[in-house]
């Protein structure tokens, strides 16, 4: 297992940055402008539900097989692009409710399935726990497959209250705009746009370094 001062050191590295809002956090504030405060903890659920799924990956040794495939890593990247894109065009072109005007609310089981494909398609958590976890791990210490899974662990606990607190203040927020009579369709394009950035975000910017 890591040592104190190893999870020390990984706990404070780790809040620096998860503070700095990234593609899951844009993701999980969306969902929360978008259908309020139950969407974007399970969002935020899902999210780091996908990131269990790279953290085994990694201690298994799968996201290192992904790192060094440039097919592999691409693949990932463009199947991560292209559902984001199709949730912004969803989202965009998601029918009103006739009743109030407001659109019609997405289930909680599809929300959480969907913030866990995004981050599971995501190659940038995959690349970042491969090159960030082993910085803080010792062979000497003992299994270097638990010690990632370990360090893993109290990534994604940190993740959760950080991407909880943007859920939370993001849902108030949307809460207080709803008094305005057109947020609804604000909004509304507001998050499409989001997941069609994100997406083509990925798509053109996520491509991994070629060795040489």
């Amino acid at each position: 297992m890591p040592s104190a001062h190893a999870l020390l050191l990984f706990s404070l590295a780790t809040i620096v940055l998860l503070v700095v809002p990234g593609p899951s956090v844009l993701f999980i504030v969306a969902r929360s402008m978008d259908q309020g405060r139950s969407a974007g903890l399970v969002s935020v659920a899902g999210v780091h539900c996908g990131t269990i799924v790279h953290v085994v990956a990694a201690a298994l040794g799968v996201t290192a097989i992904l790192a060094a495939s440039e097919t592999a890593f691409d693949a990932v990247r463009y199947a991560g692009a292209a559902y984001l894109l199709y949730l912004g065009v969803r989202t965009l072109l998601r029918r009103q409710a006739a009743t109030d005007g407001e659109p019609v609310p997405a289930p909680l089981g599809r929300i959480f399935a969907q913030a866990m494909v995004v981050n599971v398609l995501n190659p940038k958590t995959a690349l970042f726990i491969v090159a960030f976890l082993p910085q803080f791990v010792d062979p000497a210490a003992g299994s270097v497959p638990l010690q990632v899974l370990a360090l893993g662990g109290v990534f994604i606990a940190l993740g959760l209250v950080s991407d909880g607190t943007y859920a939370l203040g993001a849902a108030r927020a949307a809460a207080r705009l709803r008094r305005w009579s057109r947020f609804p369709s604000v909004q509304r394009y507001a998050s499409g746009a989001v997941y069609i950035g994100l997406g083509l975000a990925a798509a053109l910017t996520g491509s991994r370094p070629r060795s040489s």
